[in-house]
């Protein structure tokens, strides 16, 4: 038998304590540290740049729209996919209607089978006519026949039940032809219900955009309400900054601001503060004091001009990085570096 090499001994609890405190007083000193030295090159770069000017960092982003069923079935077609452009009204996907084409072609034959009700109806209205104005004549020559002694009055009241009969028959014949026309409203309802039902299945883009995923495949089944595609709406596209308390405070809805990425650093993006946060976006603990204040910091919207985006909408890439500057005093001129026009 091998012998056995001896079971090294337990280290003790209180050292492995000790390292696992550095460890992490180590990390919390470089996380400290990073923090101090962002927080300091931000003071830097503000301080290059006018009192009533502002800035932050941030990343371009788009309004994100899905494009889902209204109803229940399979995808039959898809005419784009992920990263293709797409124009208002264009149709990206087809869902299998064949059962409401089925159903619609019914509602047609409904449709011809109430117009020939309301057409016999209404033939059935002339002829109870008819006989209403041949009663009323009998009873105007027996009346007379009467006067002379030709004609009894048994007779007489035979021709007026006749025409009551007939005048009843007129108004059943104008009641049935009532009936069949609400039959043919309801029937070419029907069918202008399922033909919008048919147009619904054809799924369109709503506005200019991308098309950032594609979700669903031909001949998935999906629910009510499935996504298929989502699109990135290009024609609003904007960066979130944050703003300290000072700064925000001055930003207006509607304010002047220009965007610099960091992959077209020469290309001065025009652009306008679109919102303002209310409240503060992070408060890292109960504010007491002046300078606690001062740290809260605040979203702003900048969002890019919409005609520049239809000018370059095939450009616009959203996640990009870059730098939102905000002119928070009107009567401040901007800096040479962010005058140029837009040009690529």
């Amino acid at each position: 038998m091998p012998e056995r090499l001896p079971a090294l001994p337990e280290q003790p609890a209180a050292p492995r304590r000790k390292r696992r405190w550095r460890t992490l007083l180590a990390l919390a000193l470089i996380l400290g540290g990073a923090a101090a030295g962002g927080f300091y090159w931000w003071r830097q770069h503000q301080a290059l740049l006018p009192a009533g000017i502002a800035s932050g960092n941030g990343r371009i982003e788009a309004e994100e729209i899905d494009i889902d069923t209204k109803f229940a079935g399979r995808v039959l077609e898809r005419y784009v996919d992920e990263g293709d452009m797409v124009t208002a009204g264009q149709v990206v996907a087809k869902m299998d209607t064949r059962d409401l084409e089925a159903t619609l072609k019914r509602t047609e034959a409904q449709v011809l089978q109430a117009r020939k009700t309301l057409e016999e109806a209404n033939a059935n209205v002339v002829q109870q006519q008819t006989q209403v104005t041949l009663a009323q004549q009998e009873i105007e020559r027996t009346t007379a026949l009467v006067a002379r002694g030709y004609a009894t009055n048994e007779l007489l009241d035979q021709r007026r039940q006749s025409l009551n009969g007939a005048v009843a028959l007129l108004n059943a014949a104008n009641a049935r032809v009532g009936e069949a026309e609400r039959a043919l409203d309801a029937a070419t309802h029907d069918v202008e219900l399922y033909k919008v039902n048919i147009a619904d299945n054809t799924l369109v883009s709503p506005t200019l955009g991308r098309i950032q995923y594609r979700i669903a495949n031909v001949g998935e089944v999906l629910p009510v309400g499935g996504k298929v595609f989502t699109l990135l709406d290009i024609s609003d596209v904007y960066m979130d900054v944050y703003l300290p308390t000072a700064q925000a405070g001055r930003a207006r809805v509607g304010s002047e601001a220009r965007i610099i990425l960091d992959a077209w650093p020469k290309f001065i993006v025009p652009a306008h503060v679109s919102f303002v946060a209310t409240q503060a976006q992070f408060t890292p603990k109960a504010v007491e004091t002046e300078d606690e204040r001062d740290k809260l910091m605040f979203r702003v919207k900048v969002r890019v001009d919409p005609e520049l985006l239809l000018a370059h909408a095939a450009e616009v890439r959203t996640g990009l990085p870059g730098r939102a500057y905000v002119r928070i005093d009107p009567k401040v001129a901007w800096p040479a570096a962010l005058q140029s026009t837009p040009s690529k």
